[in-house]
């Protein structure tokens, strides 16, 4: 088998799809809270759970290698403050606690598999 002459495209990353469906899970968990709530933790929670997706999104459109896996740390910054948004969540009874258990088991694949990436982009 030969090796691939074109690159992967955005949504052919399963880095990428993971990180889209922890964005959609962070919003269908904050879409029914409350006012304040909503306004600080919940604006808090999805703006970092988006913005894993975004910057991957973002490195897979640069040029260079050492870009791409800036972007990545940019996306793993954002994965650690969704972990910690979904735990005050929790802990502030905005979830149920089988709601924070699979948002954190999502979190870590997602985390091992970035780091994989990323250790992919650090041998180009």
């Amino acid at each position: 088998m030969g090796k691939r002459t074109e690159p992967l495209k955005l949504e052919e990353l399963e880095i990428y799809r993971l990180a889209l469906e922890i964005g959609e899970t962070a919003w269908k968990l904050t879409e029914p809270w409350e006012y304040l709530n909503r306004q600080h933790p919940g604006r808090q929670f999805t703006k970092a759970a988006d913005s894993i997706a975004a910057n991957i999104s973002e490195g897979h459109g640069r040029y260079f290698f050492k870009e791409k896996k800036q972007f990545c740390y940019y996306a793993r910054g954002s994965l650690s403050e969704t972990k910690t948004w979904s735990y005050k969540s929790g802990r502030r009874n905005l979830i149920t606690r089988k709601e924070y258990l699979d948002l954190l088991n999502k979190l870590r694949t997602l985390h091992l598999k970035l780091n994989s990436y990323i250790n992919t982009l650090k041998d180009k």
